[in-house]
């Protein structure tokens, strides 16, 4: 593409921030480079780096925020979060009109057809909206972003590659790596995103499949291929190991969810690998193992849903620039401040360790900012929850049975189902349950354990109370609403602090 330098000057009288030089000079009339002057680069622009990008221009540091795709947001509003919620949304509603759930209420329908390019589009259409959003944001607070790939050259230096091969270099004063992460590859099988796809490719299918193989039943997992279960796919989920929800979820809970999803059309193979999978046509053939016999099985489909989890994004980045080094697992190692080993370079969301979440992401992109302007700061990873928004959705924060066994702490359970709830009734949503879990002396709760309705919302009242060290009997005098679904934790907590419930 040739750029003319007229565009290159009328380009840079549009940049917020001071430039230097701001033309270098043009190589064979196509490539040539403008300089910047910033207190802070953002490299990326998920969660964590937008947030992190507005936060520091709203306490006055000059920002450039670097993002190298074409839309800003990240893995999160592009092909995770926010498109996966609009999915589950409408592919819940199509369930309850096409397996008659609504003559319950009712609501007679028929002759429900399922529009799966007018699903898509929906979800285009909001994905569209909230990233153009982001765009305005930055506008707002006058954030300059530039569209390219970011590279460190130096403690204070980072350069943009653009997409036509001109490049900025910006000097700044501190620079944070908010690179996100990429799908975990699967040794010897090739994702095409048609037939063998990521979360992204699962997330934008052009028909529906007949029968779906998913591989990893984590989060991003079992929310993606339950859409198409309720669309209606057979969907068989394969994962190595022997408990569903791994250790973070509650024993009970996860249990209990296995069974909903079992008993709506899914099926678990749990205990088995992938040997090997091989596309003939339009079709997969995938050989899985059992870890304990041995024994093998073949079974054809026509998708293979690869979802074993997402590793650090930090290639391309010039960390060998500046001696930063990764772990064995990726991750950029950073103190309680989010620096790096190069005390102005800081690292924020999926490329540090911890929990791969997009509000984690966000709560340390607004540490780390403040942290750089000798603010307090503070995130508490104890109080951080986890949502799987499926029907019911299942959401946990804290510590589980298993997590307090292991650290021999004391403890109590309250438990209170939502067959009793007035609001879950009047909606004929009764399924699930709320599990709290609280210090045996002092009655300060250490865990709180949801499936059911709202439980996505009910959560962040349960983050609040941990937050400052709340205990049951605190919960359980806070007069709620009613009817709300809100109730249930407020019965759970009662449960503890006086020994029964009111209501069960």
């Amino acid at each position: 593409m040739q750029c003319s330098l007229r565009n290159v000057i009328c380009l840079a009288s549009k940049a917020p921030l001071k430039t230097n030089g701001a033309i270098l000079g043009a190589l064979n009339g196509r490539f040539y480079s403008t300089t910047h002057e910033a207190d802070l680069v953002v490299i990326g622009s998920g969660p964590g780096g937008y947030v992190a990008s507005i936060k520091a221009a709203q306490l006055g540091m000059k920002t450039v925020n670097i993002e190298k795709y074409p839309t800003l947001g990240g893995t999160c509003l592009n092909v995770g979060c926010i498109p996966s919620k609009a999915l589950l949304n409408n592919s819940y509603l199509y369930e309850m009109a096409a397996q008659g759930h609504m003559a319950d209420r009712g609501i007679n329908v028929s002759g429900v057809e399922l529009d799966l390019e007018k699903l898509m589009s929906m979800k285009k259409n909001v994905v569209k909206s909230l990233t153009g959003g982001i765009a305005q944001l930055f506008k707002k607070n006058k954030v300059t972003q530039l569209t390219g790939l970011g590279t460190i050259t130096s403690p204070n230096v980072v350069e943009v590659t653009k997409e036509d091969g001109s490049k900025d270099t910006i000097n700044t004063k501190n620079i944070m790596i908010a690179s996100g992460s990429v799908v975990t590859p699967f040794p010897g099988i090739e994702i095409d995103e048609e037939i063998v796809v990521s979360n992204i490719g699962a997330l934008s299918l052009k028909k529906l499949p007949k029968k779906m193989i998913l591989v990893g039943c984590g989060i991003i997992g079992v929310e993606v291929a339950a859409v198409w279960a309720r669309l209606g796919s057979q969907v068989i989920a394969i994962d190595p190991s022997l408990k569903f929800g791994g250790k973070f979820v509650d024993r009970e809970i996860a249990d209990a969810f296995l069974k909903l999803l079992t008993k709506s059309g899914m099926t678990f193979k749990l205990g088995y690998k992938i040997k090997s999978a091989q596309r003939t046509g339009n079709e997969v053939q995938v050989l899985i193992e059992d870890v304990k016999s041995g024994q093998t099985e073949e079974l054809t489909a026509d998708c293979l849903f690869i979802a074993i989890g997402r590793r650090p994004y930090t290639e391309n980045l010039g960390l060998e620039n500046v001696q930063i080094e990764t772990d064995k697992r990726g991750t950029i190692p950073v103190n309680e401040r989010y620096q790096t080993v190069v005390p102005n370079i800081y690292a924020i969301g999926d490329c540090i360790a911890g929990a791969q979440l997009a509000h984690k992401a966000e709560a340390e992109g607004e540490a780390a900012v403040e942290a750089m302007n000798g603010h307090y700061f503070h995130v508490d990873y104890g109080v951080v929850p986890s949502v799987v928004f499926t029907n019911p959705e299942l959401a946990w924060i804290g510590l589980n049975e298993e997590e307090l066994n292991e650290k021999n702490i004391p403890f109590t359970v309250g438990k209170f189902p939502f067959v009793a709830n007035s609001r879950a009734r009047t909606g004929l949503s009764t399924l699930g349950f709320v599990k709290i879990y609280a210090d045996q002396k002092t009655e300060k709760i250490l865990g709180v354990h949801i499936m059911g309705p709202s439980a996505s919302e009910l959560i962040n009242e349960s983050a609040l109370i941990m937050q400052y060290g709340g205990t049951a009997e605190d919960l359980a005098r806070v007069c709620h609403a009613h009817p709300t679904h809100s109730e249930a934790l407020k019965e759970a907590a009662l449960a503890i602090a006086f020994g029964k419930p009111i209501n069960f």
